[in-house]
């Protein structure tokens, strides 16, 4: 147990000094940038290669025109610089070929009054390849309170950063707060039904709409070094969500490492697979040295401020993995769960026979930490549940390798949870350590069938 303990621990030092997002020192901002017409036609003549968004000149009330002629003019790099006031824009659209640097302090904010659309996004980029994006001390606002009443309609797809159909991207640095959506969004569009080798780096969302970071369909993906936090407003409400919409979408070669997700009104980590089916191509999703977690904090951002503060749900959650869904693996690495409003981890209607739902080296600290969203539920660290018996008869293919549960209340380390009583578990294998008072009896139902996992008590 001495090792099992240790393994786990390591784990948490790795992101303690690794997940939160790095920013490179900052130089002291230069004096504003003016128009400069001469250095524009250099651009525009293919002489310069390296531009200054100011040189299109500085509106305060409206921005928009000034720096999308900057991203269109072909420069094959586009600095935006601090100006001393918020770029103020409408919906942004981004190129190609193009590396952009948002300089320390830059505020992109969203236009007052604009944004009517449901999918307006602030920054978007379809079909489009080798894009840059640096924002380290800079970041992008909207203006969430506002797109949640009316005059605007209800919609959840008013994005921070949006990709859809992209090629060979890599955002770093950057800060996205306050959407009426997503703070990142990572989907097909175009000729393309994903988006393709996509990076995340050092990157942080706070207080969007419905999540921090959606992924709907991407092959090759890596995020790392972020930070995504306090959304709310409408369901999921999830640190990071992994979603398709059809069954021809692609969750392939997707990483998420070093990364904390905290204080979400849902689940921290979301990996919601309906849509796929055996049709569809294997899924392949890691988290490794991931920090999921609840600290209580109630905040007020501006004016950003949840009417009855964050619920939070489960640390981790695995859905609808059907009897006629894909298959592939579902990885969690030295990822740690704590003070979580539900379990640490939930998994429900996953079958035992598609893709497999793996836990290496994993830590479930202190469960139930305040009220959740259905209280009638059972209270473990870990449940393992059937909600809806049409999309799986044979629920399981689970495996905890190494891993620990540490309670301060004595109740079941893992519970299968079934509403009729009826339906098999299996195959659900592995070991877990449990510090907890009193009783640690796991239930796995009426008929387990090659349920192998032990459940180890740590004095």
């Amino acid at each position: 147990m001495k090792g099992s303990t240790c393994m786990v621990w390591m784990a948490v030092a790795t992101w303690l000094t690794t997940a939160a997002p790095v920013l490179e020192a900052a130089e002291a901002p230069s004096p504003p940038a003016t128009r400069n017409p001469v250095a524009v036609e250099e651009v525009r003549a293919g002489t310069r290669k390296v531009a200054n968004a100011a040189w299109w000149g500085f509106n305060r009330e409206d921005a928009t025109e000034c720096l999308q002629s900057a991203l269109d003019s072909g420069a094959g790099s586009v600095t935006v610089p601090y100006q001393g006031t918020p770029w103020i824009v409408r919906p942004v659209r981004l190129p190609s070929g193009q590396e952009i640097t948002l300089e320390p302090g830059v505020v992109i904010l969203a236009k007052k009054g604009e944004f009517q659309g449901p999918g307006d996004s602030l920054f978007t980029a379809t079909a489009q390849s080798n894009l840059v994006i640096r924002g380290y001390g800079a970041t992008l606002r909207m203006h969430k309170r506002d797109y949640q009443q009316p005059p605007y309609k209800p919609a959840e797809w008013r994005m921070g950063v949006a990709l859809r159909g992209c090629r060979h991207v890599l955002i770093e640095g950057l800060r996205v707060e306050s959407t009426g959506g997503d703070g990142f969004y990572i989907d097909g569009g175009g000729d393309l039904g994903w988006s393709e080798d996509i990076t995340l780096r050092n990157c942080a969302a706070s207080d969007n709409h419905r999540q921090g970071v959606s992924v709907i369909s991407a092959v090759g993906l890596v995020i790392e070094n972020c930070v995504f936090s306090r959304t709310w407003g409408t369901a999921p409400e999830a640190g990071i969500d992994f979603e398709p919409d059809t069954e021809a979408q692609r969750l392939v070669h997707c990483l998420v490492r070093n990364s904390i997700f905290e204080n979400n009104n849902g689940h921290q980590i979301l990996v919601y697979l309906k849509p796929l089916t055996t049709n569809s191509q294997p899924v392949s999703i890691r988290f490794e040295n991931c920090l999921a977690r609840m600290t209580g904090e109630r905040f007020r951002l501006g004016d950003q401020a949840p009417p009855k503060g964050i619920r939070g749900v489960a640390g981790i959650a695995v859905g609808e993995v059907k009897d006629n869904g894909p298959s592939g693996l579902i990885e969690f690495v030295h990822c740690v769960t704590e003070n979580t409003a539900a379990e640490g981890a939930r998994i429900y209607d996953k079958s035992a026979e598609r893709a497999q739902v793996r836990f290496i080296d994993c830590s479930f600290s202190k469960p139930w930490s305040s009220a959740a969203d259905r209280p009638e539920a059972p209270q473990a660290a870990i449940l393992i549940e059937l909600r809806h018996p049409e999309l799986t008869a044979r629920p399981g293919g689970i495996e905890f390798l190494n891993c620990l549960v540490h309670d301060n209340l004595s109740r079941p380390g893992i519970w299968f949870e079934e509403p009729k009583g009826e339906i098999s578990l299996r195959d659900l294998s592995g070991e877990i350590f449990v510090a907890a008072p009193g009783s640690i009896i796991p239930h796995w139902g009426a008929k387990p069938t090659n349920v192998t996992l032990k459940l180890a008590p740590i004095p």
